[in-house]
């Protein structure tokens, strides 16, 4: 069984809609996938119906903008209740930090010499999540930049030269709202870009004992000497790992399905964990 627990359409910040997303999930021999949207659920009901369709099993879930103090982590949350209300509400409010500085990385990009509308923006994007990958497309499209990566590397890296700050839900909080509305917590490439400075074992030690489920060990940023260290602190401290490729269509050609995978057992118990909080 192929499970493949972190995907992304292009109701955040993916190329597929979620139909698309589920069918070539299904083409790339995956029995089991997770729509892990950017705080937003609302890509589910058609990838839901997709799955019934495509013969695949589709987790719910999304990939939550936290930060630890000061740092930003993302938490995969999986199989949460849609209509929390606690849940949506503060999903609302992260959007509307990611909505919010657009105007400001807009500007500082025109101010550098690649002159850009909230309009070329909003042409990017398809849902209610706007991000960072929105206005690298946009940049993209006028011709500025190759690709959406070296958009990344030269202007819209954390601290970069477009870059703008954004509100981001407390870890520690995230992980109770998650958790209040029948979810579990997975951290997202808990190593990637620099992070380990950030997440070292005492902070991991800590989240665990704060009620995080696991940490998404088989990940493409992941190497195997990085893998073999997460999988190692994860049995330590009794959590569940966890894979996906974080997939974003033609956003991420690093990153094709299947490229990060979850074991059978490890769903089942992700399963299972959700039905005790139901």
């Amino acid at each position: 069984m192929r499970i493949d627990l972190h995907t992304h359409s292009c109701v955040s910040d993916g190329t597929d809609t979620p139909a698309v997303l589920v069918a070539h999930a299904a083409a790339a021999g995956l029995d089991a996938m997770a729509l892990t949207d950017h705080d937003t659920f609302d890509g589910l009901p058609d990838a839901f119906a997709a799955a019934a369709t495509e013969g695949i099993e589709v987790l719910g879930g999304l990939e939550f903008s936290t930060q630890w103090e000061g740092h930003s982590v993302h938490l995969l949350g999986y199989g949460p209740r849609v209509e929390d209300t606690a849940l949506t509400a503060e999903l609302a409010r992260v959007r509307e930090g990611r909505d919010a500085r657009v105007p400001a990385m807009v500007a500082k990009l025109t101010a550098l010499g690649y002159p850009l509308t909230l309009a070329d923006i909003a042409a990017q994007a398809h849902g209610s999540s706007i991000g960072r990958p929105h206005i690298a497309d946009a940049m993209v499209a006028h011709g500025y930049v190759q690709h959406r990566d070296e958009a990344f590397e030269r202007f819209l890296f954390d601290g970069g030269p477009g870059f703008v700050d954004r509100y981001a839900t407390p870890l520690l909080e995230a992980l109770a709202l998650v958790k209040g509305a029948g979810g579990v917590s997975v951290i997202a490439h808990p190593w990637s870009r620099g992070s380990r400075a950030v997440l070292p074992e005492g902070v991991i030690a800590d989240l665990a004992a704060a009620g995080l489920d696991g940490l998404e060990v088989n990940h493409p940023d992941h190497d195997e000497a990085t893998r073999a260290q997460l999988r190692d602190l994860a049995h330590r401290h009794d959590l569940l790992v966890t894979g996906g490729s974080d997939h974003h269509g033609t956003g991420k050609t690093r990153n094709p399905l299947g490229a990060g995978l979850t074991e059978p057992s490890v769903y089942a118990e992700l399963k299972r964990r959700i039905a005790s909080l139901a």
